[in-house]
């Protein structure tokens, strides 16, 4: 063991008791506790706070993408006549797992006296899903329910719920393109029977989509046996931007009026919002890392004003300034290390554990963090992705040694007579 790390770590500690040495030793011992616990502190709580936000992410994510598609395939022209040709093609591609044509346009609902302006989707149940999980969603009646002629339809929860309308009720649809006739423009009117409800979780799709079947979507609004686009579902949901430029440029080579979108770009607005917290975040909660960092400042500028003669000693008998430069780092760098293990282990710990952790201190307390009545999301997510976890420890042990630097160097700078002519 290097004497300077040796020399180092029995600073760390505290001296003899009952004696003014002792005591004032102690008194440093005891700052050096505290920045310890809060650089352990500051690194916990950002553990913590970014995988609860990795968390919500990914939530949000599972839940937009169970109602919605990883990409899809449209039209510049609007309908898509040939799509079983274009779903073979895509079917051929790699990374892509499951196709789905649809049927998507504006409507109107009414049911007694309350009227509704949804997002009709007409779709093949089967084909459905696989590529989007209303299955799980469903809270009443299944997918499969939607039959081609019968004219079933399938709600979201809020949209039923605005309608006051329950299973078995029947809800007329008015399409938007009317029929034109020599006395007037006549709405083109169809009854639904409701079949199904579905609970998705996100209140856009809950209150503003509707589900029917797709060839009564065609004959609704008279497509023939055109459809809007085709859906897909990818082995990879990250990889969909990369994915989706591939595709297009091998779709466009046959056929340039097609386009593809993914759900990246259909969602850029509100993942980029979430990314830009989560960073934000980053940056607020390492503020509390930069403070605990500025407490070992403090401790070792203490330690060097009250080892002066020590240090006078030591550089009598042989030790160069860089060896009490070492002296001190090593001691900062302890407390810094220590400080990262403690905070980094009960971070990881609190994180993979918070679905325990809070609803233990909601019963204790008897509160509720997230009411089931305001969020959708009711409990805390959370989601340790290693990556964050060391980018936090790197970040925290750059800050802790940039810490030790300052008191260290002046600890080197120090004179040996001048430090020791009071003595």
């Amino acid at each position: 063991m290097m004497y300077e790390f040796f020399i180092g770590m029995r600073y760390v500690r505290a001296g003899r008791r009952g004696s003014e040495v002792g005591r004032r030793n102690g008194f440093l011992s005891f700052i050096a506790v505290v920045s310890l616990l809060g650089l352990a502190l500051g690194v916990m709580a950002l553990i913590v706070v970014l995988s609860v936000m990795n968390g919500f992410q990914t939530e949000l994510r599972t839940r937009i993408l169970g109602v919605a598609a990883h990409a899809q395939v449209t039209s510049v022209q609007g309908d898509l006549a040939n799509w079983q040709q274009v779903a073979d093609q895509v079917r051929g591609q790699p990374h892509i797992q499951a196709v789905a044509p649809y049927v998507q346009s504006q409507a109107m609902l009414t049911y007694e006296q309350t009227v509704r302006g949804v997002m009709l989707r007409g779709v093949l149940p089967a084909d459905e899903d696989r590529v989007a999980n209303f299955a799980r969603y469903m809270r009443f009646g299944k997918l499969d329910d939607l039959r081609p002629g019968e004219f079933g339809i399938v709600l979201g929860v809020e949209l039923a719920r605005a309608l006051q309308i329950g299973p078995g009720d029947k809800v007329t649809v008015i399409a938007p393109q009317g029929l034109v006739t020599p006395a007037a423009v006549l709405p083109r009117l169809k009854q639904f029977r409701v079949v199904g409800v579905f609970d998705s979780g996100m209140f856009e799709y809950d209150a503003n989509l509707a589900l029917v079947h797709m060839s009564d979507a065609q004959t609704l609004y008279r497509m023939d046996d055109n459809v809007s686009g085709v859906r897909l579902k990818l082995d990879d949901l990250f990889a969909a931007p990369r994915v989706a430029y591939e595709l297009a440029s091998v779709l466009r080579e046959q056929n340039p009026d097609l386009m593809v979108s993914d759900w990246s770009r259909q969602h850029a607005s509100f993942f980029r919002a979430v990314e830009i917290e989560k960073r934000m975040m980053f940056i607020i909660l390492t503020l509390i890392v930069a403070v605990a960092a500025f407490n070992i400042v403090s401790t070792l500028v203490m330690t060097v004003r009250d080892k002066q003669s020590d240090i006078a000693i030591l550089r009598t008998l042989g030790a160069s300034p860089r060896s009490i430069l070492a002296i001190f780092v090593a001691q900062g760098a302890f407390i810094g290390i220590a400080g990262l293990i403690i905070g980094v282990v009960s971070g990881v710990a609190l994180a993979k554990n918070i679905d325990v952790v809070v609803p233990f201190i909601e019963r204790l307390f008897h509160v509720q963090f997230l009411s089931k009545d305001v969020y959708f999301i009711s409990q805390l997510p959370s989601e340790v992705q290693w990556g964050d976890v060391w980018l936090i420890t790197g970040v925290s042990f750059v800050l802790t040694l940039l810490a030790t630097l300052y008191p260290s160097w002046r600890a080197a700078q120090t004179n040996p007579a001048e430090a020791l002519r009071h003595e």
